[in-house]
């Protein structure tokens, strides 16, 4: 807390000093009912391209736009007081050149709110952080299987096996020289996962990589089982919402036509009770 009793955010060289030690919690959110939840708990809460799969309905994140990262992320914006907000750019807004990421890096740290933004990419990505990074964008780097990358690599597969690992290592380390203050390793083998944890100089955020990084991320949709297209291995349940949506839905559609709601207790008298409201 500080001098005035407000709490302070979560910034960038906080997450960047947390190498090491107690492991970062990081959650996905897309609106402000389930940002005001995971707030409690987290330290990163990520705006995530995700957004267009689990919400939107789309097969991949490719047709994710600026202007939908932007709109989620002012949701999400209204419910967090204590977590470190990041937003993903989406796909064809940064590749291009360093300048386009900075126009829309700035775009949406100006009408979002956040603190920082991720981008997917390792060596052919470090001119890119580096140059947003010196220009007061914070990047969360983002290395191993990137899905806006789906079609090149075939579809979502464990990246990094066999010879492979060579190449993530060299993102892993490209990306922290270029001043990332933290890289996500997405679905690559375990042991890969802990030498580029224990070879860079800032935390490692995993999604089905190893217990030894430096935090663990999940799709809040996905760990509260609320999202049901697919489930990767990589993802505990922690709730079974969507089944218990399901069965409040039915029991409602049930009681609505067999005319028990809305019940005597839901429903306006005719006249205001003496002394108080009716």
């Amino acid at each position: 807390m500080s001098a005035t009793g407000e709490t302070k955010a979560m910034t960038p060289p906080d997450i960047r000093m947390r190498k090491g030690q107690t492991p970062l919690v990081c959650l996905t959110a897309y609106t402000t009912p389930i940002a005001r939840l995971v707030d409690r708990h987290c330290d990163i809460v990520l705006v995530g391209d995700s957004v267009g799969m689990v919400l939107h309905g789309l097969s991949s994140t490719l047709g994710v736009t600026l202007d939908m990262m932007i709109m989620h992320g002012q949701a999400v914006r209204r419910g967090l007081v204590r977590s470190l907000m990041v937003v993903d750019l989406p796909f064809g807004s940064y590749e291009e050149s360093p300048e386009q990421a900075f126009r829309n890096a700035a775009r949406l740290m100006a009408q979002t709110g956040c603190a920082a933004v991720k981008l997917e990419g390792g060596e052919k990505m470090a001119e890119t952080i580096r140059f947003l990074g010196a220009r007061g964008v914070p990047v969360m780097a983002h290395v191993g299987l990137t899905p806006q990358s789906v079609n090149t690599f075939g579809g979502y597969r464990v990246q990094g096996r066999g010879d492979d690992a060579e190449r993530i290592r060299r993102d892993a380390g490209a990306v922290t020289e270029a001043g990332a203050f933290s890289v996500v390793l997405e679905k690559v083998p375990e042991p890969l996962a802990k030498r580029i944890t224990a070879e860079i100089a800032v935390p490692t955020i995993g999604i089905g990589a190893s217990l030894a990084c430096d935090g663990q991320i999940l799709v809040s949709d996905d760990m509260l089982g609320l999202f049901s297209s697919f489930r990767p291995k990589f993802v505990k349940r922690y709730a079974e919402l969507g089944d218990q949506a399901d069965a409040a839905i039915a029991a409602y559609a049930a009681d609505v036509r067999e005319r028990r709601f809305p019940a005597a207790e839901h429903l306006y008298a005719n006249e205001t009770k003496a002394g108080g409201v009716t």
